[in-house]
């Protein structure tokens, strides 16, 4: 009995057909009272629909399972990127259905119209494909799938609850990762560049002789082979392998500022990602510290094939923190940590020179052991109020205070200049591109 109370009175829903029948019946009840002609016909219209209903039931019913669904979704979810999802669905009952599915994402979407419409052919299947963007790392719960089931009567819709309960892992972006891994595995690295690197030499590893194709570099034409073989041939060169690269990613609350739904510190992760992947192709070795008020992860440099793995794994845990970075402290590790001349990125945010200042003794004495490049966030909205022309007084007062701090981010770079310190002021969507790109003008200068 209880099952019987479930199945009808918790599965059954009336829709929006039934009530439309049930108004036209009480408009004819009601107009049958002016217009006696009317006769009988609103009692034989009302137990009509009342028939269509019942076999409307009985049609839902008499199958037990008449659809099946099931979620498709990844292992993991990639931050900060569209991750493909879907619901697989497939019509048991001998009839055409239309359904109405509701996945149960998780909450940090803050999204209530995941709402899925489809018509099924009796055994027919589906895929439903649709997209989430996660903006923050972490584990992220998902809920049960439900299916709503009409038949072409559409009186009523049967509901069929699927327990799809999971909770998926959000790590940083490793979809982002694999394209850059793809174009460094088919040299097109220099594609995504700003601009383009102009090589001041060849490094001292010498690969192969080649034939000649359009674009070498006709300076390194090999005569002697030219002259065996009929044909123009070119020494080829590789660039020098096993540099160290380490990404120093600063976890103070200076990171915590948000962009497109991002913390400075997710974008810092993503792009750390990404140049370890491209550093462990082109055969150097990857290594990695976060800091803040204390240490936290340290993983040496390597190139073993599961160095990328623990990087991620490291870079899937790490949370800002609401302290300033202790200088002192990262000094000391980076001297105990690498002990030969590597490039050291590090990955942090400077609002104002009085920033800097505290920070800049310590920075000067890494920069004598190491190739420091120091990768700081501009301040989008703040270049947006500063070309945004003003129209009264206390307009013209937010873009001169706009103004200064957009001129401090370019005093800073100046400043880091002087002391020989590599750096990039990027506004945060363009973070990986200009970390790549600046990785690859290193290495084309011979400067690691």
């Amino acid at each position: 009995m209880k099952k019987i109370y479930g199945l009808f009175y918790t599965d059954l829903f009336l829709t929006n057909r039934l009530f439309a029948g049930l108004g036209a019946c009480a408009v004819l009840f009601l107009l049958s009272f002016f217009f006696t002609w009317l006769g009988s016909i609103p009692e034989l219209v009302f137990w009509l629909l009342l028939s269509l209903v019942l076999i409307d039931i009985v049609m839902l019913y008499k199958t037990r399972n008449g659809v099946f669904a099931k979620r498709h979704a990844p292992e993991r979810l990639s931050n900060s990127d569209n991750n493909d999802l879907g619901v697989y669905i497939e019509n048991w009952y001998s009839f055409n259905i239309s359904a109405g599915i509701i996945d149960e994402i998780p909450f940090q979407f803050q999204k209530r119209d995941v709402w899925f419409k489809t018509n099924l052919k009796s055994h027919e299947r589906k895929l439903i494909n649709y997209v989430l963007r996660p903006t923050k790392r972490g584990e992220y719960e998902f809920g049960d799938i439900h299916v709503y089931a009409k038949s072409p009567l559409g009186f009523i819709s049967r509901r069929y609850t699927f327990e799809q309960a999971e909770t998926l892992p959000v790590y940083p972006s490793f979809l982002q990762m694999r394209k850059f891994e793809l174009m460094a595995i088919s040299n097109r690295l220099t594609d995504i560049g700003i601009k383009k690197i102009r090589r001041i030499g060849h490094s001292l590893e010498f690969e192969q002789v080649k034939s000649y194709v359009a674009g070498d570099d006709y300076r390194t034409i090999n005569w002697k082979a030219t002259a065996r073989q009929g044909n123009l041939m070119v020494n080829s060169y590789t660039d020098e392998k096993s540099q160290h690269v380490y990404c120093v990613i600063d976890k103070s609350r200076a990171m915590k500022m948000p962009f497109d739904g991002l913390s400075l510190l997710d974008y810092a992760i993503n792009a750390s990602l990404v140049l370890s992947s491209v550093a462990l192709i082109k055969e150097d070795k990857a290594g990695l510290i976060t800091a803040s008020e204390k240490i936290g992860a340290v993983i040496p440099a390597d190139r073993k094939p599961a160095q990328l793995n623990k990087i991620l794994e490291v870079l899937y845990k790490e949370r800002t923190r609401y302290l300033e970075t202790n200088m002192e402290l990262l000094y000391s590790t980076v001297r105990n940590v690498i002990k030969q001349r590597s490039l050291v990125v590090f990955f942090t945010n400077y609002e104002s020179m009085n920033a800097l200042e505290r920070q800049l003794p310590y920075l000067k004495r890494i920069a004598k052991f190491h190739l420091l490049l120091v990768v700081f966030f501009e301040n989008t909205e703040l270049k947006t109020l500063s070309e945004k022309p003003a129209k009264d007084v206390e307009g013209i007062y937010i873009k001169t205070i706009a103004e200064k701090f957009a001129y401090d981010k370019k005093l800073i770079v100046k400043e880091l200049a002087k002391y020989g310190i590599q750096s990039i002021l990027s506004p945060p969507q363009n973070l990986t591109i200009n970390t790549i790109n600046k990785y690859l003008e290193l290495k084309a200068k011979q400067k690691i």
